[in-house]
């Protein structure tokens, strides 16, 4: 299913979302960057985020996994970045590929080096790139955060924090205010031919790349054509509610002047399509529908079905 050529790809998120983005990607280019979210706090990365000072790896440890190839070699190295120990003592919940990740990064003394050394390890069919050289908390205003005071507006820190919290999330913001880009991430942009944002969890995995000046500046000129991938549900804690067309405003409030070429959402998602249609045509963009989850695992990306609508989309342009 490759291309041809192979065209520069850069994909943004993180999380689940990402690696399912990536997994499909990698099928039908090499020549493909991811740039992470870096706000992970809990688990085995929020550990090692305040024990050394570092990005949170958990994130890029998933984004590396997933452009592990499908030969044995591949497959096995995802299996073992990806692999937990269970103990009693601290070593438990710690994943494989964190703590190989903050050892090249002591080692080595840099995140992008570091990176790059686990990449060409696994064979990894593409490059990860955080979205920012360090780390960042994200903070949000939700409505109805203590049940019983549905009507108060309340701040909410940490991306885990906002991804469980009860209530309905107003807006996110990130502390530092104006965070750094990482300086590859916004390169691969600028000479980038496609960039894909999404599917992943709206306010704490998709939106925070608009939040950083440098990446939301490289997004708005880039000559690369933008595929915003919808989610396949909502959310709970963060979009509950929401239907196709509100994620596509509040990405867009964050970034007006985007320019998005498609909006890609799976035909089992799509409630009122004339309502999503004018929506999306109003912006400049158009809609493909296409079957892209997965029957077997509800609310998830089928990396073939995803892998087959990305190489569509691009032959037709």
């Amino acid at each position: 299913m490759a291309w041809s050529t192979e065209p520069a790809v850069v994909a943004l998120g993180g999380g689940h979302g990402l690696a399912a983005s990536l997994s499909a990607l990698r099928r039908i280019t090499n020549n493909l960057t991811a740039v992470v979210t870096i706000a992970d706090n809990g688990g085995s990365s929020g550990r090692l985020r305040t024990e050394f000072g570092v990005l949170p790896p958990g994130d890029l440890r998933m984004a590396l996994a997933a452009l592990c190839g499908d030969d044995r070699w591949g497959q096995t190295w995802a299996r073992v970045l990806q692999h937990r120990f269970e103990s009693e003592g601290s070593l438990d919940g710690h994943a494989v590929g964190n703590l190989l990740i903050v050892a090249l990064w002591e080692l080595l003394d840099d995140h992008i080096e570091g990176l790059d050394w686990v990449g060409n390890l696994l064979g990894a069919r593409g490059r990860v790139l955080p979205m920012a050289v360090t780390p960042i908390d994200i903070t949000a205003e939700v409505r109805g955060a203590d049940p019983a005071r549905p009507d108060d507006v309340t701040t909410v820190r940490g991306q885990v924090e906002i991804a469980t919290t009860p209530g309905e999330v107003l807006s996110v913001s990130v502390d530092p205010e104006h965070p750094q880009a990482c300086p590859e991430a916004v390169t691969a942009i600028e000479e980038a031919q496609w960039v894909v944002i999404g599917p992943g969890s709206w306010y704490t995995s998709v939106i925070p790349h608009l939040l950083v000046p440098g990446l939301r500046d490289a997004l708005v000129r880039t000559p690369a054509r933008l595929i915003v991938t919808m989610n396949l549900e909502e959310q709970s804690g963060e979009t509950e509610g929401f239907t196709p067309e509100d994620h596509l405003d509040v990405l867009l409030r964050q970034a007006p002047d985007l320019r998005i070429d498609t909006v890609l959402v799976d035909v089992g998602s799509v409630v009122h399509p004339d309502h999503l249609r004018k929506a999306v045509e109003a912006i400049g963009a158009r809609l493909e529908v296409a079957d892209v989850s997965d029957p077997l695992a509800i609310g998830q990306h089928d990396p073939e079905k995803l892998a087959r609508a990305y190489a569509r989309l691009t032959r037709a342009n």
